[in-house]
């Protein structure tokens, strides 16, 4: 089997932008020369088997292991969240909100350290530490770093939020989990990425209520956190953070969705 006829076949089954993207990772060329290829011998079914997962809603990231994010090329596995382009909202938000190069950077719930990362490579001068409660996701984030050339300004420890850390940083990226409980989710996210990062009891503020009372005293003079949230969780989150000495702004997503909160102390 061909190229051509490899991509015929898996794209009556999965969306064809995945077959494309699955076919040129298993072939180990760029999707743009795969297509430019079309005559190529193919294992047809070797490459079924990454169809069949894929057909099983398996998501492609996990599939290829990589996913990319604010033009890095993240390793991911099941222990981690994929990385989504709404995210690289708080990298925006962040560099907007700061009024100088910041020097040491926080990433609350690192997954695999994609805004960490992101982070760093947009201040040189910086140096950051990534906190997440899973050794196994700790151990994505610290591959990413060593992959990425930024493992000697990017440290990981195991921990539960802001519990025990002492030191204050320039900015704090969060990506918390808040979806609802029994949430309707599209099988690719419900079966396959991890609970523990999406889910956070039933109005999906669970994880908020124990974060937001730690940034206060994480944050340096003149330092911002910049905090996922769902779309329609603005007001309630800036309640919670109004409690606990914070105020801030909301920014939106590239649809005009409500998509991160910029929190300073008041």
């Amino acid at each position: 089997m061909n190229v051509r006829d490899a991509l015929r076949s898996a794209a009556a089954r999965i969306d064809r932008f995945d077959a494309e993207v699955l076919l040129a990772h298993f072939v180990g060329i760029s999707r743009g020369d795969l297509l430019l290829d079309g005559d190529r011998a193919v294992d047809a079914a070797a490459f079924a088997v990454l169809v069949d997962r894929r057909a099983a809603h398996e998501p492609v990231a996990y599939i290829i292991g990589a996913r990319e994010f604010w033009s890095l090329d993240l390793k991911v596995t099941p222990a981690v969240l994929i990385p989504r382009p709404d995210s690289e909202t708080l990298v925006e938000a962040a560099l907007r909100a700061v009024a100088r190069p910041p020097a040491r950077l926080l990433d609350l719930g690192t997954g695999s350290g994609a805004l960490l990362l992101a982070g760093l490579t947009e201040w040189p001068a910086a140096t950051g530490l990534g906190v997440d409660a899973s050794p196994a996701a700790l151990a994505v984030a610290a591959d990413n770093a060593t992959r990425l050339g930024l493992g000697g300004r990017a440290a990981f420890r195991l921990g539960d939020w802001g519990a025990g850390l002492d030191e204050r940083f320039d900015v704090i990226f969060c990506n918390p989990p808040y979806v609802e409980t029994g949430a309707d989710l599209a099988p690719d996210v419900r079966d396959h990425e991890p609970a523990s990062a999406l889910f956070a009891g039933i109005d999906g503020l669970d994880d908020y209520r124990r974060l937001v009372p730690h940034l206060p005293r994480l944050l340096a003079d003149g330092g911002v956190a910049v905090v996922e949230i769902g779309w329609m969780q603005a007001d309630a989150v800036l309640a919670l953070a109004a409690a606990a000495g914070l105020h801030g702004d909301v920014a939106q997503d590239l649809a005009g969705r409500d998509r991160c909160l910029v929190l300073r102390v008041a």
